[in-house]
């Protein structure tokens, strides 16, 4: 198997060691979170000369260890482990597993010579309730599948084939062990019936599967379009004759984000500095996913560039929504109009803003001008930057839009401050 740095997480929770806080890691299942704690943060602790008694590992998802899921159980065998006053780091993985986790982890916040981490893999208990659920002492570290920079340190050679094959089978670690087109296929496609679908299935006591196939299925053919529960739900009524509430499938994108298989970009209204609720995009967390979900069909160059630049937008912290910019213009009988115009992606991060396009190719100047549209209607200074899939130098234009090649902007992590 391919040797995998997860270097910007394997930092973030160096950082955060003995800050008092439960560190939380999250992501969708089989993205690298136990290989991140198990094997890189294990061996950093060993090589600075923690005791390897002084670390209490469980695995809750094996069946070996299915009596601690247990809240009382799982207490008494890690306070049976502690036997001087020296540190002890506590790493517990999927932890959702247990009975009552959180009271537990609370707990663990009261043993002074304890560090504790744990990883799941549903956000809804395990990220947007962490602030209230450990009163204030819980910390997030999200783990996305691998970036291309992660996948192609691992694997090196040409940088061409490296993007096709992490454009057709994505980032999820374990694929890049199968050695041939139909094991890795395999491989996503049991991943996605025993373990993703199942799991939301199961958690949420969906009653209607093929309900839910059906919606993951358009999700996967429609990436980057805007949409919403309504316009999905008349959707379905006209081209698939099936008939799904707006109700209905606005509940199964929640189990579907919930779970990181999708992520939501909102619209975000430049001008007016407001959220537009009507329609958003979605995105799959990983693209090898996605094209196995439509059977490695509709692989459109275009729109999974897209979907990979927004996620490696997220990887590196920013906060992704849509943009859109409304401008008024004359109709060829004089009359003013108003036309949207949209910006692909707004990444913010703390004071830092970017306005992003993609652009597979700008091949001449009227293709330039129609990428440049929305950005040059954008009245602040904010940086505004379009990533082509041509490999060429970076360059700005009179207007101060800076255009980049694709793995320039994947490669380069200060990319973004060209």
């Amino acid at each position: 198997m391919i040797e995998i740095k997860r270097d910007r997480y394997l930092k973030l929770l160096i950082e955060s060691r003995q800050n008092g806080f439960i560190k939380v890691v999250t992501g969708i299942r089989r993205c690298g979170k136990s290989y991140l704690l198990n094997v890189l943060f294990y061996h950093y602790l060993l090589d600075n000369g923690v005791d390897d008694d002084h670390l209490i590992r469980i695995d809750l998802e094996d069946r070996m260890n299915k009596e601690l899921r247990n809240p009382d159980t799982m207490l008494h065998y890690v306070h049976d482990r502690i036997k001087d006053n020296k540190l002890y780091y506590i790493i517990i993985d999927e932890v959702q597993l247990m009975d009552e986790f959180v009271d537990v982890l609370n707990s663990f916040r009261h043993i002074d010579n304890a560090d504790t981490y744990v990883t799941g893999s549903n956000s809804h208990f395990l990220s947007s309730d962490i602030p209230t659920e450990f009163r204030g002492r819980g910390e997030t570290i999200h783990v996305n599948p691998l970036s291309f920079a992660e996948f192609y340190s691992a694997i090196g050679g040409d940088k061409q084939g490296a993007w096709r094959e992490y454009y057709t089978y994505g980032g999820l670690p374990l694929v890049q062990s199968f050695d041939t087109e139909q094991k890795k296929i395999n491989y996503l496609k049991n991943l996605f019936e025993t373990v993703y679908l199942a799991d939301i299935i199961e958690r949420n006591k969906v009653q209607n599967e093929n309900e839910m196939r059906e919606l993951v299925l358009t999700m996967a053919s429609a990436i980057g379009s805007p949409c919403n529960p309504t316009k999905l739900s008349n959707t379905f009524k006209s081209v698939k004759k099936v008939n799904i509430s707006n109700k209905t499938i606005a509940n199964y994108l929640n189990y579907l984000s919930e779970s990181f298989v999708l992520n939501k970009a909102i619209r975000y209204d430049i001008k007016g500095k407001k959220y537009i609720n009507t329609l958003s995009k979605y995105y799959f967390s990983d693209i090898g996913l996605r094209n196995t979900i439509l059977d490695m069909r509709q692989q459109e160059e275009t729109h999974i560039m897209e979907n990979i630049i927004y996620n490696e937008l997220i990887t590196r912290g920013y906060s992704v929504d849509v943009g859109m910019v409304e401008i008024r213009k004359p109709d060829k009988d004089g009359k003013w109009s108003r036309t949207q115009l949209e910006v692909d992606f707004i990444a913010s991060l703390g004071s830092k803003k970017y306005y992003v396009q993609s652009a597979f190719s700008i091949p001449d100047r009227e293709k330039e001008i129609q990428e440049s549209r929305s950005l040059m209607n954008i009245n602040d200074s904010f940086k505004k930057i379009i990533i082509v899939k041509d490999h060429i130098m970076p360059r700005r234009n009179e207007d101060g839009i800076l255009t980049i090649g694709l793995f320039d902007f994947l490669l380069k992590e200060d990319s973004l401050d060209i």
